[in-house]
């Protein structure tokens, strides 16, 4: 018993010692999104509202709509907000030094919108995938609402704040001190994980997407564009699979384009 003691008290010893290595700084972002995902899954998810809040709201009959407006909304303070108060309350640093900032603009803006004309065709020609189709947008009840669409597409925009901080602001930048390029590659890992679940087609795509973006956020010094991307790949998407969805037109010719568009014009 006695010499069980002495392991565990050397043991204990070596383990402080080590912990007392640790970098601050870099231990507290780990542990912090580690924290904010968990927050994330149980307080500002669609199941959170779907156990806790769903009842309320049962006798509207958009429910749904309302669920998802809950979740994007409500992801963006977690996202977004907690990061930037942990920033500048606990690490004390600016934001700026986050990416919050528009950095390099000739760059970015030339990166971004070079993104988005070569993602065009390329969602053209997904959306017309079944997996695509059944996908997007997530939530069914804006394709027959215009109104609905536009509010949920802002609340993207809002989500897509959060998410892009969390990832190529927050987690980026804070670590690329201690890591630098390999930076990119931590974010990209949860990145990818997160589009579990999506198209595979989709989540595969997270992985290039994860380092394209993490390499744009770190030559601007900023996370700004990613998120000008990303909402405008999220838009494209939910509005060509709107537009096919009305007119049902699934071709990816210039035919099928030109045909859509009678058919919303006539």
């Amino acid at each position: 018993m006695k010499k069980l003691k002495e392991i565990v008290k050397d043991e204990s010893k070596s383990l402080i010692r080590e912990i007392r290595t640790l970098d601050f700084k870099i231990t507290f972002i780990f542990l912090s999104l580690a924290v904010i995902q968990t927050i994330s899954y149980y307080h500002s998810s669609r199941r959170f509202f779907r156990f806790n809040l769903y009842d309320y709201f049962v006798d509207y009959a958009n429910v749904y709509f309302i669920e998802y407006i809950f979740w994007l909304s409500s992801e963006f303070v977690v996202l977004f907000i907690l990061p930037v108060l942990l920033i500048k309350f606990v690490l004390k640093e600016k934001i700026t030094d986050y990416g919050v900032k528009l950095g390099d603009k000739k760059t970015g803006f030339f990166i971004t919108g070079v993104s988005i004309l070569v993602m065009i065709p390329v969602l053209w020609f997904v959306s017309s995938l079944p997996s695509f189709q059944n996908a997007y947008p997530q939530c069914d009840e804006v394709r027959d609402n215009w109104t609905f669409f536009l509010i949920y597409e802002f609340c993207f925009l809002l989500y897509m704040t959060g998410w892009e901080f969390l990832w190529r602001g927050y987690t980026l930048f804070g670590l690329k001190e201690k890591f630098g390029y390999y930076a990119i590659l931590i974010q990209t890992i949860p990145f990818t994980i997160l589009h579990n679940g999506k198209p595979e087609l989709e989540t595969f795509s997270a992985i290039l997407a994860g380092i394209i973006l993490g390499i744009l956020a770190l030559r601007t010094g900023s996370f700004i564009y990613g998120v000008i991307i990303h909402t405008a790949v999220m838009f494209m998407i939910d509005l060509i699979s709107t537009l096919r969805y009305k007119t049902q037109i699934f071709g990816i010719g210039p035919e099928s384009f030109l045909e859509m568009i009678r058919k919303l014009f006539s």
